[in-house]
């Protein structure tokens, strides 16, 4: 079990991540890639993603095993930022020091023996299979030479581009849907409520906010605060840093994910004609529940609820339950035909 202890000042440190963040989502979705769990969310990602890869995932099996501890430095944070589009984050691994480089590869190593013992495998989501890359690029990578980490680093980034990118606006929509249910949750509770609302795996007692955890561990936050970092890929327990002295991030599963899939209009586009239904797909703005939406859009409750409805077998609208009500947030889809059919940015440059 991981304990995560809050103090009174870390209560008012608590945020919430705006977007998802380019290299958690990298790293988790190539946790996924390699299982063969929750087929019917990520079965066809799988084949599909497989399908584009091109040598990477042997070199990134060297330094992200399927299980156990992976390297704090392969998702770079820093105090009070926002989560990294790619390519600050690649710049920010760029610029890890090489003392650290060497410190989290040897315990990445450590971790390794202690699997292959069939001791505890450590601290996070370990490889044997990784072929004799396993060896060499850790080994190259703690001599701190420039190459070895530009060759890492340019396997994260195709292997981003093709397993992680075509699907990004299903998972800006993910991210956005459950910040819009935490947010919901904060206005109601505070940030008790906020804690308390988090997904089943994590349980706020306060002070104290415990997580299923592949091991025993004690996080004290010492007023540093925490962000919260919904992510897409990261499924059944929440993780976080090895290192208590880095910021701290819980980065947890979003509710109900659904199958990524590639943000494409079709025939439906026609349903969608009309004065009144484009006010209400204004309307939903950053998330309203129906009652708000018929009251923004100036329609009755009922025929908010029907328009919804239609938006979203359309696939421009998301609706989450939250308590007894439920809540209504726009796709990236939905937010490009408001705009004019101007698609939101790739993670590259945000």
């Amino acid at each position: 079990m991981l304990r995560i202890h809050v103090s009174r000042l870390d209560l008012s440190r608590v945020r919430m991540a705006t977007r998802p963040d380019a290299l958690w989502e990298t790293i988790l979705s190539f946790h996924r890639i390699r299982d063969r769990r929750a087929s019917t969310v990520f079965g066809k990602w799988r084949s599909e993603s497989r399908a584009r890869l091109n040598g990477e995932a042997q070199l990134l099996a060297a330094v992200v095993p399927p299980r156990g501890y992976f390297p704090d430095f392969l998702t770079p944070s820093q105090e009070g930022a926002e989560p990294f589009g790619l390519d600050v984050g690649m710049e920010a691994l760029r610029d890890t020091p090489a003392d650290r480089v060497h410190a989290e590869l040897e315990l990445l190593a450590a971790g390794r023996i202690r699997q292959r013992a069939g001791l505890s495998a450590g601290p996070r989501q370990g490889d044997p299979g990784a072929g004799r890359a396993s060896a060499a690029l850790p080994a190259a990578l703690m001599e701190g030479r420039a190459e070895p980490l530009a060759r890492l680093i340019g396997a994260l980034r195709s292997y981003h581009r093709a397993a992680v990118e075509p699907y990004w606006p299903h998972i800006r929509a993910s991210i956005e849907a459950d910040r819009a249910v935490r947010g919901r949750a904060l206005l109601d509770g505070g940030t008790d409520g906020l804690l308390a609302a988090l997904p089943p795996m994590i349980r706020w007692r306060s002070p104290v906010l415990e997580a299923d955890y592949p091991f025993d561990r004690d996080l004290h936050l010492d007023g540093r605060g925490l962000l919260l970092q919904p992510s897409f890929f990261c499924r059944g327990t929440p993780v976080v840093y090895r290192d208590p002295s880095l910021p701290p991030v819980l980065v947890y599963p979003v509710a109900n994910p659904g199958a990524p899939v590639f943000a494409e209009p079709g025939p439906w586009l026609g349903r969608l004609v009309g004065h009144t239904r484009s006010a209400v797909l204004s309307s939903i703005g950053s998330g309203c529940t129906t009652s708000e939406l018929a009251r923004r859009a100036g329609v009755s409750l009922a025929s908010a609820s029907q328009h919804a409805s239609v938006l979203r077998e359309a696939g421009l609208v998301l609706t989450l339950r939250h308590g007894s009500s439920v809540l209504h947030t726009l796709t990236p889809l939905g937010g490009s035909l408001l705009r004019g059919g101007a698609p939101l940015a790739l993670p590259g440059g945000a």
